[in-house]
């Protein structure tokens, strides 16, 4: 009994050692950047751009197996875009819309798919940029700057008549909304990610590495459910502001 004690002691001390919210700052004059962020970021870019390099630079008539592929993620993306911002605007979101879930899912699968742990850094450890709240912030304001910009350019200054539709009382609960939207974008992109990948430490720590192979599988799926669902919300919230608000 007491060697099964200390046996789920020792087992919780290790569970503790799973370290959240350490990082690798880089001084930029008076910026500090998070460098496991940046460096993985920039992986992802990188590895984005080659693939659509190679996947389009030698289009031909009968598409071989990279090209079918490229065209299918491209179809894809243009439904989500045409399904939620409509069939006559859609086209000059969808790079928008691209951008966003193959930048989401690249990050979510390289901290789902490669053993970054084994790369020791001076402090904090490589990981998903997704997992790093700056990061989902930062996306969603660059979704919010979208709808903005999509509303504006659409209905000019009618757009803002959306805060007082269909009653001037509801005017403090739209502006409201527009802080709420990009607060629920960012947490639940952060919070799953993260909740996966603490998930998937402690299970390494407590079994043996085969044992998690399964939560892997399922955090690669769940990985690939946010992005779709960011970029889904994403081009929503467009398609909500291009609506004819100035016409009323």
């Amino acid at each position: 009994m007491i060697y099964q004690d200390t046996k789920f002691f020792l087992s919780l001390i290790n569970i503790a050692s799973v370290e959240v919210g350490k990082h690798l700052y880089w001084k930029l004059g008076n910026y500090t950047i998070h460098g496991q962020v940046f460096i993985v970021s920039w992986l992802v870019i990188c590895t984005l751009l080659s693939i659509s390099i190679l996947g389009t630079r030698n289009l031909k008539r009968v598409p071989g197996k990279l090209q079918n592929f490229m065209e299918f993620i491209l179809e894809f993306l243009q439904d989500i875009a045409k399904n939620q911002i409509g069939e006559h605007e859609y086209r000059s979101w969808v790079p928008y819309i691209a951008t966003i879930f193959l930048f989401i899912l690249g990050s979510n699968w390289a901290g789902a798919l490669i053993p970054w742990k084994l790369i020791i850094l001076p402090e904090g450890e490589l990981a998903a940029p997704t997992n790093d709240i700056n990061t989902t912030v930062a996306l969603s304001l660059l979704t919010s700057l979208a709808y903005f910009y999509a509303g504006l350019s659409k209905n000019g200054l009618g757009y803002f008549l959306r805060y007082i539709e269909p009653t001037p009382v509801l005017l403090p609960i739209n502006i409201l909304e527009d802080f709420t939207k990009p607060l629920s974008l960012s947490f639940r992109l952060f919070g799953n990610i993260l909740a996966d990948e603490l998930v998937v430490s402690v299970f390494t720590l407590l079994v043996p590495i085969f044992i998690p192979l399964p939560v892997m599988i399922l955090g690669l799926f769940a990985s690939s459910i946010q992005a779709l669902i960011f970029s889904t919300l994403s081009a929503a919230y467009i398609g909500e502001a291009m609506e004819g608000h100035g016409d009323h």
